[in-house]
């Protein structure tokens, strides 16, 4: 394999890696928002006490916060 050859492998190894967290990151991302979705439809479903409500708010929030700092990462790979 030449020299040029060889930089192209390299360049398109860094960017499959590059790709592969990005997608990791994505998932993650679903992941919380699967669980946010769950929490809506529940919520939605059932007569909850204000307590019960606070809570599952409190869940929310923690779970915005994950995908903010998540988001974050994502932004900050550069290739």
């Amino acid at each position: 394999m030449d020299k040029d050859a060889q930089e192209h492998k390299k360049f398109l190894e860094v960017q499959l890696k590059w790709c592969r967290k990005q997608d990791s990151i994505l998932e993650e991302i679903d992941i919380r928002l699967q669980k946010m979705k769950r929490i809506a439809e529940y919520t939605r479903d059932h007569e909850l006490t204000s307590k019960e409500v606070d809570k599952l708010n409190d869940k929310l929030n923690d779970l915005k916060i994950e995908i903010h700092s998540l988001e974050e990462q994502l932004h900050s790979i550069v290739h």
